[in-house]
């Protein structure tokens, strides 16, 4: 018999906490632990149901750009609902319209249409096979510290640990080739220039190898987002996109953890001025109020399937709700001087992280950009050598982000490395509040790990 749960009981945050260890399976992690109950959420804050307010120095997972209970977005929601919260995705709907209109429009002059998804791993999933159907080529070249998804063909072209899951026996096609991740190259490079020439010699030596005509598309983060925040350095992603172009290869870049004004601009290429083949996106394009991704599409995509039938279909696909949304998302970006705000508060962030840089022995490198920065945690700075070895099983750092969390700041990270990703409605005040338990839990990491 069911034991039904009626909508209006009220549950305590320790009858929750049961409930969820007893019948919900977490992402990442050994089942049949407890996890925090959240009561709720507001701005840059959530609470559990103790009443301690944790500040969320990671927009949760990079998604809450524009904070918790944003009325904007959550009144869309609202008024979306009461006309109609779902139609199929063969039907034309205001939202789905508008949004695709909009996206076209933020992207480029040479875009033209949008496929809708539920997420960021769809997204990839998706535009993996329009690369293989406009090129009739199989082969997707991506990168070792990459996260596309765990579906998969994201997962396939996934370079972290989280792929191996999904290699048992891995999908065919899936090649991969390593970041230009300097600060950890052998090579003394002179500048960055003479770093991108290298990365780019060696990348342009795999295209040879594998053959130009079995290559689809190289699909790679246009910064690297969840593994560290690795910013391309100059002319990279510039030559890239010549490779592509040279080779008759579709570039595929992922924004879904970049985008939306997470960088200072709405898409992390426009700092370089290129023009991928295909965008995807997810995360804050409705903020995570509702789930939404997609693949932006260049003209000469486009065009391919006005003669072509596109072989790609989601019950959800445009989600009327997740579109109201994502107009309501996208409008305060641009209403509100989201991307003025981010680049100036940005800054300060940036100085702080550099402070942080000089004062601990453990910290051997910082990466910013926007309101999109990481910290890497070394033994040793002199020869660089990780806290934590790649790949190697450990509790150290989340032993560390425990630290963070039971002083009300809320992150996450991945091998090495704390990233530092927070709404980006933060002010300037709220981040210098809430930096300094940085300060102090690097502190004890020096303390611990290191002496």
């Amino acid at each position: 018999m069911v034991d039904v749960l009626k909508a209006d009981q009220v549950l305590t945050g320790e009858e929750i906490q049961d409930l969820d260890k007893d019948y919900v399976m977490h992402s990442w992690s050994k089942q049949g632990n407890k996890a925090l109950a959240i009561e709720k959420a507001d701005g840059i804050y959530f609470w559990d149901y103790q009443g301690k307010r944790y500040t969320d120095m990671s927009s949760l997972l990079v998604c809450t750009n524009l904070g918790h209970n944003n009325k904007e977005i959550i009144n869309a929601i609202h008024e979306q609902v009461d006309k109609m919260a779902f139609m199929a995705p063969a039907y034309a709907t205001e939202p789905k319209a508008k949004l695709a209109k909009m996206l076209v429009d933020i992207a480029g002059d040479n875009y033209s249409r949008v496929f809708f998804t539920n997420g960021g791993a769809e997204a990839n999933e998706n535009a993996i096979k329009m690369a293989r159907m406009v090129t009739g080529k199989s082969k997707i070249l991506s990168r070792y510290r990459s996260y596309h998804g765990a579906s998969l063909g994201a997962a396939n072209a996934s370079g972290d640990p989280r792929r191996f899951a999904a290699e048992s026996p891995a999908a065919s096609g899936f090649i991969k080739f390593f970041d230009p991740y300097i600060y950890h190259e052998k090579i003394k490079f002179a500048d960055e220039e003479e770093a991108t020439n290298y990365y780019l010699h060696q990348l342009e030596e795999q295209i040879i190898y594998e053959g130009p005509n079995a290559i689809a598309a190289i699909l790679l983060e246009s910064i690297t987002g969840a593994n560290g925040v690795i910013i391309p350095p100059e002319g990279y992603l510039q030559g890239v996109r010549k490779l592509c172009d040279k080779y008759g290869i579709l570039m595929i870049c992922d924004e879904v953890m970049a985008g939306f004004g997470r960088t200072g601009k709405m898409f992390a290429f426009q700092h370089w001025g290129i023009e991928p083949d295909l965008i995807t996106f997810a995360k804050g394009v409705t903020c995570g109020y509702v789930q939404l991704g997609g693949v932006i599409v260049s003209d000469k995509v486009s065009k391919y399937f006005e003669d072509n039938v596109l072989q790609c279909g989601l019950t959800y696909s445009g989600h009327t709700l997740a579109c109201a949304a994502g107009v309501a998302s996208v409008n305060y970006y641009f209403e509100h001087q989201i991307l003025d705000h981010v680049n100036e508060v940005g800054q300060y962030l940036g100085e702080f992280l550099e402070g942080m840089k000089e004062k601990h022995p453990c910290v051997g490198d910082v990466r910013y950009i926007g309101l999109f920065s990481a910290l890497e945690l070394v033994k040793d700075k002199a020869t660089r050598e990780p806290l934590v070895p790649y790949g190697t099983p450990n509790n150290i750092m989340s032993t560390i982000m425990g630290k963070l969390k039971e002083k009300g700041f809320s992150t996450f990270g991945r091998e090495n490395n704390i990233n530092i990703c927070p709404p980006l409605i933060i002010t300037k005040e709220q981040l210098l509040e809430t930096l300094p338990i940085l300060d102090e839990v690097l502190t004890w990491v020096d303390q611990t790990y290191l002496f």
